[in-house]
């Protein structure tokens, strides 16, 4: 593709009106050789990487030129969502676990030019025979750092050695490399580092917040009382410690969702959905959450345990005050709290447990049991709403398309009580097909 092509497309597709230095800096890497590409979370390194990925691509050959791998479902899906758009002309293609094996196997049938995949479900479509990866020229581990970290060299090492035609190589990393894998070619490695460039550190307020009892649940449900309205994810490190907390602010009456890695994958990705849109504006989450997920205006992160490394307070961190935003970061101690020596505060805060304008949800979600594999499109969606649902282009927020479903963000005025408009939608048909329509939240 030629650069100004896939400069139009971050415009027109991603509103992405201007790159920033990162971008523009990778945007002018030669076409061979080995990039560390070093950058904060949240500072647009995906945009970055594809940009170089794009432009080794001519014409459709039928053959994969260019692999991604990625740590986790999420930063998958994340990748993909980023790149799709950009490459206009071309096919590219996620495989994951918790994805259909099924449908990402018919997917390959007309072979892809760009793989975005987690280690472990490459491999197993390698091994299944279902890839051939002779023709890739340009390969992006994506997070290498966290890869590492999760035990996925020994998948890494075993795909990237089937990947003989190499010539452009970017790791991408928050913090520095010790070495690079010696499975890659050999090349003397150029390191791009941003790490310290508009740092969302000096974008965020770190608060300390003390709880009185060595239970923080109340002093949490307090200060999600105190903050306005936004979107905010509060970290805890265990599963249950995560189902514990959900829970309390759920019968404290705050639309809270739930994320962690004993989720079915819809699951989880149901509940960014929800808290993407709106519907439910906090989420509780492990630090599953802390890689991979780019939810636009997060507002705050709450640590409610202590981070367990200074990898995982960065990364939890960089959610909020992602692309230039500004953002807050609450870090909520007790009694016997060992508090690390990364995790420094700007200033103490006690909650009031009152908001003019609190967190609160004035957004439902519609769920479409139909999606594009159904041949169902976003504009389908809207034009039936529009036309079967009475509402106006204004009331229909945010649509995630899938394959079999599709999630849509309602005003939650239209779904009170002694509401139509289910039974209506139901009634009807969408492009000739029944769908079954429910609400989600």
């Amino acid at each position: 593709m030629k650069q100004k092509d896939i400069i139009h497309n971050i415009s027109a597709r991603l509103g992405v009106t201007e790159l920033n230095d990162m971008q523009r800096r990778m945007s002018d890497i030669p076409r061979r050789g080995t990039f560390t590409l070093l950058a904060p979370t949240g500072s647009g390194k995906t945009i970055a990487f594809a940009i170089p990925l794009l432009k080794g691509l001519d014409a459709q050959e039928g053959r994969v030129r260019a692999v991604v791998i990625a740590p986790s479902r999420e930063l998958v899906i994340q990748i993909a969502e980023v790149i799709r758009p950009l490459a206009s002309g071309f096919k590219t293609v996620a495989l994951y676990g918790g994805h259909s094996m099924r449908e990402e196997a018919a997917s390959l049938s007309v072979t892809p030019d760009i793989v975005i995949a987690t280690p472990g479900r490459l491999l197993d479509h390698l091994n299944r025979g279902l890839l051939d990866l002779g023709a890739v020229s340009t390969l992006v581990l994506d997070e290498y750092d966290k890869a590492l970290e999760l035990g996925f060299a020994d998948e890494m090492k075993r795909v990237c050695r089937r990947l003989t035609g190499l010539s452009l190589v970017i790791l991408t990393s928050a913090t520095p490399l010790a070495a690079i894998p010696e499975y890659l070619p050999a090349s003397s490695p150029v390191t791009v580092d941003f790490s310290a460039s508009d740092s969302p550190r000096r974008r965020m307020q770190v608060v300390r917040v003390e709880s009185p009892v060595r239970d923080k649940l109340d002093i949490l449900i307090d200060l999600l009382h105190s903050l306005p309205d936004g979107r905010v994810i509060v970290f805890a490190n265990h599963r249950e410690s995560v189902e514990r907390i959900h829970s309390a602010l759920r019968k404290a009456g705050i639309p809270a969702g739930l994320y962690h890695g004993g989720l079915e994958q819809n699951d989880r990705e149901n509940a960014i959905a929800l808290l993407a849109n709106g519907s439910t504006p906090v989420l509780v989450s492990t630090d599953l959450g802390s890689r991979g997920l780019d939810i636009q205006d997060l507002s705050a992160v709450i640590h409610y345990h202590m981070p367990v490394s200074p990898e995982a307070w960065t990364h939890r961190n960089g959610r909020t005050a992602r692309q230039s935003a500004g953002g807050e970061v609450y870090v909520i101690t007790a009694e016997g709290d060992d508090v690390p020596y990364y995790v420094c505060t700007d200033r103490d805060y006690v909650p009031t447990g009152h908001n003019d304008n609190p967190i609160r949800s004035t957004i439902a979600t519609l769920y479409f049991n139909v999606g594009k594999k159904e041949k169902i499109s976003k504009g389908d969606i809207v034009g039936f709403l529009i036309a079967q649902g009475g509402l106006t282009p204004e009331e229909i927020g945010n649509i995630t398309l899938r394959d079999h479903s599709a999630l849509v963000a309602v005003p939650r005025v239209l779904l009170e009580k002694g509401s139509d408009l289910l039974p209506r939608l139901n009634a009807s048909r969408i492009k000739n097909t029944r769908a079954r329509i429910t609400r989600m939240a």
